[in-house]
């Protein structure tokens, strides 16, 4: 099956469920590694956001809390995600916060050099073409604009790194899977994408190719996870 439909297909079954699994099966750490992708951002009072592959727009509200009136846009192609997620702000009273737009993140529907902040939570690695997808990051947002990736990575120390992928490929997608009912084993999905995706040092590199200066990385949670923050030139 073609990535783009296996990937739409995924995220549309398992959407009702996917904030409450983000908590549990990372056991709440979620919440602080976006706090912490905000801040070293650079983020103001005023600042223009757009979060692509928004999924429920967790990481977009995020954001939001920092912005003040300036609500924050989320893109993503999966409408049942976007669906999830208008349906959360507006039980929260903040419709104001929050602007879900269905788009695909290689071809956004924004001109040139409109976003202060560019970001993408757990969403990157989904994409069909990685590079393409930074790029069309990079041409919307200002001259010296910042990029914010956060997406799981691979632990770089022997012992933890064992433990952790015996977790994250046996018990994770268990868990998830049966959780959100899903039959497409879209939690197994999960760690074999991360095991794809080029680590820390590689996407640096990438992002660097892509037209960003200034790209440097944090690991967190024992390097399960890492923020990527880099600036158009």
């Amino acid at each position: 099956m073609n990535k783009e439909i296996y990937v739409r297909k995924i995220f549309s079954s398992i959407a009702k469920r996917y904030d409450f699994l983000n908590s549990l099966l990372s056991l709440r750490r979620d919440r602080a590694w976006r706090k912490f992708t905000v801040r070293m951002s650079d983020v103001a009072h005023g600042s223009r956001v757009l979060d692509v592959c928004t999924g429920t727009g967790e990481l977009a509200l995020a954001y939001a809390n920092k912005t003040g009136d300036t609500a924050v846009i989320g893109t993503d192609f999966v409408y049942d995600m976007l669906a999830v997620g208008k349906d959360k702000v507006e039980k929260q009273g903040r419709t104001n916060a929050f602007i879900p737009i269905e788009a695909d993140t290689l071809e956004l529907p924004f001109s040139d050099n409109t976003f202060d902040i560019v970001s993408v939570g757990f969403g990157i690695r989904n994409v069909t073409d990685l590079r393409l997808g930074i790029r069309e990051m990079c041409r919307v947002a200002v001259a010296s604009g910042r990029i914010a990736i956060l997406e799981f990575t691979q632990p770089t120390t022997p012992l933890f790194r064992h433990l952790y992928y015996f977790y994250f490929k046996s018990l994770l997608p268990c868990v998830g899977n049966l959780i959100s009912r899903n039959r497409d084993d879209a939690y197994g999905y999960l760690p074999d994408s991360v095991m794809q995706f080029p680590d820390c040092e590689q996407l640096k590199r990438i992002m660097e190719e892509c037209g960003l200066t200034d790209v440097r990385f944090y690991r967190k949670t024992l390097g399960i996870v890492a923020i990527h923050i880099g600036r158009k030139k």
